[in-house]
């Protein structure tokens, strides 16, 4: 597996947390796990390192290694594979794989008010994703979440990939800029760290997604099946100290700590502190519960239905699932909830 960066545990053990030292378990204690993210970007992932530098991990004996590697489809094939136990993988991919037979289960909605959108440049004369008929998408990996997002997107258009647009992957970031100033792509399928990116490097963008696609949550943590059933303990943990890390990061209170403890994650997101802050500020607002009596992470039944149908749609899998149902669960986060209040 390839992986761009990785972090550990052992990397902010030295920062001066109060209450980090002693409630920590002992090293002989601690159970390593690896939790793959679908790009090297401590924001989009920062309840997990919400979670590592206030010691909720620790506290639950687990020493969590963060792995980024590329897009979700990596991160479904590093689970399926053994060489992860957890991962923040888009639904539709989940789906998708489900539909090939791989156990994957989500487990806990890290953006419940989607973290895509199709953007243009900022100066384009297209007003809708009707106006990209004929034209090219850009994408940032050829299986990421916004792959599935941008057929949503389109076909709700009318349209089909192949016959009335394209997709092309760009990358993200710079590669991506590149690719609209060369007008190889009209348009962009971004997650909202993508879109902040952009508009940093210069490359301004505006969002044309129509507005009844804000209900399609995005990336989110998932496992496999056979670590629900054999390990139970192991999950019910992770989620416990993954929500508790959300919880402390949806407080303005901890501001100054989280973006301290998302530059120990990626530095180089941390030089530039005005584009960290105003970045975590809008990864964060789409993690916030559309219901907050639900909790954190909950997943909502009749979404997943609308992911399938839109992926039936698209094209994207061939049949309905067997058992929609088991692609997900709520179990984990209603007792993560329960511990939280």
């Amino acid at each position: 597996m390839t992986t761009r960066r990785q972090f550990t545990a052992s990397i902010v053990l030295a920062l001066p947390f109060a209450g980090f030292i002693a409630t920590q378990s002992t090293a002989q204690d601690m159970r390593t796990i690896t939790f793959v993210q679908p790009s090297p970007s401590a924001i989009n992932s920062f309840p997990v390192f919400a979670a590592i530098g206030e010691g909720y991990f620790a506290e639950e004996g687990l020493d969590v290694r963060v792995e980024a590697i590329n897009g979700s489809g990596a991160v479904l094939q590093a689970l399926s594979a053994g060489q992860a136990q957890f991962g923040r993988p888009g639904p539709g991919p989940v789906i998708a794989a489900r539909s090939r037979g791989v156990d994957a289960v989500f487990i806990y909605n890290a953006a419940p008010r989607s973290n895509f959108g199709v953007v243009v440049a900022e100066d384009s004369d297209i007003q809708s994703p009707e106006d990209l008929r004929g034209k090219v998408v850009g994408i940032g990996t050829a299986d990421g979440a916004e792959v599935g997002f941008a057929r949503n997107v389109m076909s709700g258009a009318g349209m089909t990939e192949g016959t009335d647009f394209e997709f092309l992957t760009v990358g993200d970031g710079g590669p991506a800029t590149v690719a609209f100033h060369s007008d190889a792509i009209a348009a962009y399928s971004s997650s909202t760290a993508d879109a902040a990116i952009l508009n940093n490097r210069g490359m301004k963008v505006r969002d044309i997604t129509p507005p009844e696609f804000a209900r399609f949550f995005g990336n989110g943590i998932a496992t496999m099946g056979d670590t629900i059933r054999e390990d139970p303990e192991l999950v019910e943990k992770f989620t416990r100290a993954f929500a508790r890390g959300h919880a402390f990061a949806l407080d303005d209170a901890n501001r100054e700590a989280m973006l301290t403890h998302l530059a120990a994650g990626n530095p180089q997101e941390g030089e530039d502190k005005e584009f960290q802050s105003s970045m975590f500020e809008a990864v964060r607002a789409k993690s916030i519960p559309v219901d907050m009596e639900q909790g954190l992470g909950y997943l909502p039944p009749e979404v997943w239905v609308e992911w399938q149908d839109s992926m039936l749609a698209g094209g994207e899998i061939a049949a309905p699932l067997d058992d929609l149902a088991a692609a997900y669960t709520n179990d984990f986060v209603s007792k993560a909830n329960e511990a939280l209040n």
